[in-house]
């Protein structure tokens, strides 16, 4: 997983600070490390492997006392459930609906507490980046919504993919606030 700098996180705040005074719309931008810890997914592939190993002893080795049959089973188990607690492995582990079910949700509320929060009350857009589930969405109020397109969208989250992919992380991002910046500039003039 990617993470930002102290001094990448400062520029980026101040480049949405500058963008909303640049608007008369709200301008968020959301990173997270991970949507969701996943916690179940280790539990369920130790339970998993638990059943397969104990199918296993009492199928090719029938003579094993109970007791010790158990111990090795829990022992399996718990091997598992810790290995796979390991966070980049678990994240390869849970299905890709699954993630994006996550991504979406923590965008949405993001989007919720930074903007329809708010009590000025004025439009507003999130920019969420979810590094571990590799997860990017601008989520938009129903008035930004209907007066651009979602293709325009769907650009800048490709041109920020494009620059992040050659490890440019900070500079995509900085690029895509001032991307939606302008967007919003155009819509939304300052006040």
């Amino acid at each position: 997983m990617t993470k930002l700098s102290h001094d990448e996180r400062v520029k980026l705040h101040d480049a949405v600070d500058a963008a909303e005074a640049r608007t008369g719309a709200r301008l968020a931008l959301v990173t997270v490390p991970v949507s969701d810890r996943y916690a179940l997914y280790p539990m369920i592939f130790g339970g998993i492997a638990a059943l397969a190993v104990f199918a296993a002893l009492a199928l090719f080795w029938h003579k094993l006392p109970l007791r010790e049959a158990f111990f090795i089973t829990a022992a399996v188990s718990a091997g598992v459930t810790f290995l796979m607690d390991w966070l980049p492995l678990r994240l390869m582990l849970v299905p890709r609906h699954a993630k994006n079910w996550e991504c979406w949700e923590l965008a949405h509320r993001s989007f919720a507490s930074r903007v329809l929060a708010q009590t000025d009350r004025k439009t507003g857009i999130v920019l969420f980046v979810s590094f571990g589930e590799r997860y990017v969405e601008v989520v938009t109020d129903r008035d930004v919504d209907l007066r651009v397109p979602q293709e325009t969208w769907d650009k800048i989250i490709a041109d920020f993919l494009a620059t992040a992919k050659k490890g440019r992380l900070a500079e995509g991002l900085l690029a895509a606030v001032e991307a939606c910046t302008k967007v919003l500039e155009e819509h939304y003039p300052a006040e």
